[in-house]
């Protein structure tokens, strides 16, 4: 099935070997790594050995992402932890919208996971709720939302109404499932987002059960922020959360 469909140019997975400390990064729902790039490209000069996947139905076209359900999306992040667990030994998962979903159900399943990064997390969009139920096939795009006008996602230009269900799904599962995570969590949110309430932040903070909790207002940025003028400080904060928690034993 894969076959039929190319990927586009910018979207191919990330992976670099480094040190013991693996980075997993997970991008976002109709996005492509390419909006992790400037994060995961930092993470592996600093020495960490990073996976970012191309989520499966990502970075092709929206008709190949019409066929793959929440579950393979999980798979293509526990792969890539996978990995990871084969050749570090400590782990931490950062992820962007969708991706931060994913990255908060990988620190609840996986208690091994030394911390977690959600940017811009969703665990409850009513408008995708609302468009799960059109009739039509596929709906506008909603890729770059970026305050920087000199930036630009690279992501799909409509928007499967069969995904819309399975992302509701996860958010879903991953919301009931919050407290279960435990490790140490940065939690950065935009407080203009035109994808993801801002206050799926505040109810992941309040839910969580980690001892280490802060909450990152960025003043700067939309809704993907990785690209936004607030990366350098995603990254700066990332990178002295990584020293802070990795597990030196």
């Amino acid at each position: 099935m894969m076959d039929e469909y190319s990927i586009l140019e910018g979207a191919e997975e990330i992976k670099y070997e480094g040190n013991e400390v693996g980075i997993l990064v997970s991008h976002g729902f109709t996005g492509t790594t390419q909006s992790m790039r400037p994060l995961a490209e930092v993470y592996a000069r600093e020495g960490y050995t990073v996976y970012c996947p191309r989520l499966k139905g990502h970075g092709t076209a929206p008709e190949d992402m019409e066929t793959t359900s929440h579950k393979d999306w999980i798979e293509s992040v526990e792969s890539a932890y996978q990995w990871l667990h084969e050749r570090c030994s400590s782990i931490f998962v950062v992820g962007l919208s969708m991706g931060g979903t994913l990255a908060l159900y990988m620190a609840g399943e996986h208690k091994d996971i030394q911390g977690v990064i959600p940017i811009n997390a969703a665990i409850d969009i009513p408008v995708m709720e609302e468009s799960a139920a059109a009739e039509e096939r596929f709906l506008d795009a909603i890729g770059s939302d970026i305050k920087n006008p000199e930036q630009d996602e690279l992501a799909y230009e409509k928007t499967p109404v069969k995904s819309i269900t399975e992302i509701t799904v996860l958010m879903d599962d991953v919301k009931k499932r919050l407290d279960t995570i435990r490790c140490p969590i940065l939690i950065f949110v935009s407080d203009e987002d035109h994808v993801v309430p801002p206050n799926n932040s505040e109810v992941i903070f309040d839910s969580v059960f980690s001892e280490h909790k802060e909450l990152v207002h960025m003043e700067n940025s939309y809704h993907v922020a990785t690209l936004d003028h607030d990366q350098d400080l995603i990254i700066e904060r990332s990178l002295e959360f990584f020293q802070m928690y990795t597990n030196t034993k």
